[in-house]
């Protein structure tokens, strides 16, 4: 690939809170349309899959330039939303790290489904979290090019 190329990412969805979801994808859709990216889209069953699933992807040596990572986990009445917030973040940024990868980081982590439509909603009050991790995903996939070339 050329320092020209437009990035051709991956965005890892868990559509659990599937309403949640569809507004952080199109947040992050119109983000990358916007750059003029092109993406594909994997869903997994939850937020706990995504790093395995950016691991696994990322094993395919030069099909994607970055990772968006988009779901959604609301506090319950157990300590359940600790444990998933937790290692999700901690491995996706190990991946960042220790592989070098791209990821844009649109897991929400609310305490209930007005903080997190707030947060999802891509026009008027919202605040775009889909649409800022693809935008985060696009700087990181330039910030690697001026290190390590335009190869994934």
């Amino acid at each position: 690939m050329t320092a020209e190329t437009k990035p051709h990412l991956l965005l890892v969805e868990a559509p659990y809170y599937t309403h949640i979801a569809a507004l952080l994808r199109e947040g992050a859709e119109r983000a990358l349309a916007a750059a003029g990216a092109t993406f594909e889209i994997l869903q997994v069953p939850g937020a706990f899959e995504i790093p395995g699933a950016i691991g696994m992807a990322a094993k395919a040596v030069g099909r994607f330039d970055g990772f968006v990572a988009l779901g959604c986990v609301i506090r319950g009445e157990t300590t359940h939303y600790d444990h998933i917030c937790e290692e999700t973040a901690h491995w996706l940024q190990v991946l960042a790290v220790e592989q070098g990868l791209p990821i844009g980081y649109g897991i929400l982590t609310c305490e209930n489904e007005a903080q997190a439509l707030h947060r999802a909603t891509p026009s008027g009050n919202g605040r775009d979290h889909g649409g800022a991790a693809a935008r985060a995903c696009l700087a990181m996939v330039g910030v690697k090019r001026q290190f390590v070339g335009d190869a994934s």
